[in-house]
């Protein structure tokens, strides 16, 4: 794949990382997004593709990106096509930790250690050149602001970012209203994003996997509202139910 592209799991992060404080937003939901970020990235590689909804691996050739490929194989093992709310809710959550470690290897973000109330160690994150932050973003201001329909990478990120509850931390306060609103109707720019983005809320507000199946037999994924919000109750922690990868 190369490294010439950031990738989404790698824009979602940066994204998600506050440059005041070292650390990211929605810590307890990120890793869905996460988890979600990589189907769209593998399936952007053509290495996955969607069934409904179900993701099935159609190339298995590494993509050259060791977190991708690791997920790639996963998905490889299963050996039949994965629900996206089942592998997006599987037992491979600290996925934030994983790529916050991926991008200080990759020199995209800078460890400072720390402590906090002077004895707990921490560590906080800064990204290496704001540049590269300002530029993710401008990408979702571009096609808030002018109602341009984005390039599917762009799309799937806005999706991604809704998903998972950034857009109070993109677009705060009243005066962000309106771009946050905006920024949950770019879900409608890519099929495969905005699939991807439902199977993350599906995941945090529990909804039960025959609830899925019964809205797929009713109609084509296309007809679901872009206007669900992520939930809040569960408070992004994944139900004990939702946890097996069938």
């Amino acid at each position: 794949m190369g490294k010439s592209r950031r990738t989404v799991p790698e824009e979602l992060l940066l994204l998600a990382l506050d440059p005041t404080t070292g650390t990211t937003a929605q810590p307890q939901t990120l890793d869905l997004g996460l988890a979600g970020a990589q189907l769209v990235e593998l399936s952007l590689a053509g290495r996955i593709v969607p069934e409904g909804d179900r993701i099935a691996v159609v190339l298995a050739r590494p993509t050259g990106d060791p977190t991708l490929d690791h997920a790639l194989e996963l998905l490889r093992r299963r050996g039949s096509p994965v629900r996206a709310a089942h592998w997006i809710g599987g037992p491979r959550l600290g996925l934030r930790q994983t790529y916050l470690a991926h991008l200080e290897r990759c020199g995209m973000v800078t460890a400072v250690p720390g402590q906090v109330c002077g004895v707990l160690p921490t560590i906080r994150y800064q990204a290496s050149d704001d540049c590269t932050n300002a530029a993710i973003k401008q990408r979702l201001d571009t096609a808030i602001r002018t109602g341009v329909p984005p390039d599917p990478r762009t799309a799937a990120l806005a999706a991604l970012a809704h998903s998972v509850g950034l857009g109070k931390h993109l677009y705060p306060g009243n005066e962000g209203r309106s771009s946050r609103s905006r920024l949950r109707d770019l879900i409608r720019y890519d099929p495969l994003g905005g699939m991807v983005a439902h199977a993350v809320m599906d995941v945090q507000n529990g909804l039960p996997v025959q609830q899925n199946r019964s809205a797929q037999a009713s109609g084509p994924a296309t007809g679901r509202s872009g206007s669900r919000t992520p939930g809040r109750g569960s408070g992004g922690r994944v139900p004990a139910s939702r946890v097996g990868v069938r």
